[in-house]
């Protein structure tokens, strides 16, 4: 019997451009970056009055592609700052696009990714999703107590990354990703270390601007009372500080560039600095990754490693002398998002997964700091 097609859109904006593809079940058909001018962005008061614009340009790449439109079978966006939900692939519905519009969790240009996603499908009646946004929250109640009681942990990490190689593996390995204990290392500008328990990421560092191993761009968990110093110091504003953090710290501050390349081009021209850096990135990655095969109870079926940083021969094989004791190292590089947000579609199309209803119910009752 012939495998049913479904042909998905699939979008990723960024702050300056918008990535799109389309797939033909996981086959793709088109992946294209549209890069929009800086001046052009700056006229829109708000990210989400960008939505036109952007759909415009979306619109034009596809018919110069020759994508016929009514082929689609459904239109998949880069989830946004939404309200802390579980992961899966869900519908977009009111409640969503009210949330994203309004930015719940914080303005970022992934919002548009429900709402360019919407717009596109309503006018071709079909459905649309968003996969696995950087705010899905599985952790564990015990995950959540930091120590402070005025701060909670929170989940915020690559969840459409670190879920699709999840599943890739597991499918590589003959198991459901619901059947196995994984540790998944996510490096790239930022990096976070999740453990995922028979298919939830039940512990996992905050990326963006909280904990865990320092990382091109971020800091990551810095000495707390050196911190509190630094910042009634009287020298820094609290943006100074804020941006030190996340954009000016690990590598950057180190080294002054994010560029791996660049770090390795460094230490293979004989600059000692710069291999004792790298060397600690790598250092406290396959200490993260410790850690959560603590919270498994080293009950571990693999260890992925994926993101740009993945590429580096010499500092995978340095968190892999660190780490191989615990369970076998599978490298999957990069992080193709527009296909795992295909995938996502894919799974509700098929029927292999229900999609679910945003925000079904909310796992915390608190939003994320702005």
């Amino acid at each position: 019997m012939e495998e049913q097609k479904f042909r998905i859109l699939t979008i990723n904006p960024g702050s300056t451009s918008t990535k799109i593809g389309v797939f033909e079940n996981e086959r793709p058909l088109l992946e294209k970056t549209i890069r929009h001018e800086a001046d052009v962005l700056r006229q829109y008061k708000t990210i989400a009055d960008q939505y036109e614009f952007r759909k415009q340009t979306i619109l034009q790449a596809l018919d110069e592609e020759g994508i016929n439109l009514s082929k689609l079978s459904a239109v998949c966006g880069r989830g946004g700052l939404l309200r802390p939900i579980e992961g899966g692939t869900y519908r977009v519905n009111e409640t969503m696009l009210e949330d994203l519009r309004r930015g719940y969790s914080g303005q970022h240009a992934s919002n548009l990714g429900g709402i360019l996603a919407h717009e596109i499908a309503s006018a071709l009646n079909i459905p649309a999703f968003i996969v696995d946004p950087v705010v899905v929250d599985e952790l564990d109640p015990i995950a959540r107590i930091s120590g402070f009681p005025l701060i909670e942990r929170r989940s915020i990490f690559h969840a459409l990354n670190q879920k699709a190689v999840a599943r890739r593996v597991a499918k590589q390995l003959g198991k459901r990703y619901d059947e196995l204990n994984l540790i998944v290392a996510h490096m790239g500008g930022g990096i976070t270390v999740g453990a995922h328990k028979q298919g939830r990421v039940v512990d996992v560092n905050n990326g963006l601007d909280g904990e865990g191993p320092f990382s091109p761009e971020r800091a990551g968990t810095v000495p707390a009372g050196d911190l509190v110093a630094l910042c009634f110091s009287g020298e820094y504003y609290r943006e100074e500080i804020m941006n030190m953090l996340v954009g000016g710290g690990g590598l950057v501050g180190y080294l002054g560039t994010n560029d791996a390349v660049k770090v390795e081009n460094m230490i293979e021209d004989g600059d000692e600095k710069a291999k004792l850096v790298y060397e600690a990135m790598a250092y406290q990655v396959a200490k993260e990754i410790g850690a959560a095969s603590a919270v498994l109870s080293g009950k571990v079926d693999a260890i992925i490693l994926t993101g740009g940083l993945a590429y580096g021969k010499s500092f995978v094989e340095q968190i892999t002398r660190r780490v191989q004791w615990i369970a076998d190292v599978i490298v999957h590089p990069g992080e193709n998002e527009l296909q795992a947000l295909a995938e996502g579609a894919l799974r509700v199309l098929r029927g292999e997964e229900e999609e679910k209803v945003y925000p079904g119910e909310v796992v915390s009752p608190v939003p994320a700091r702005r």
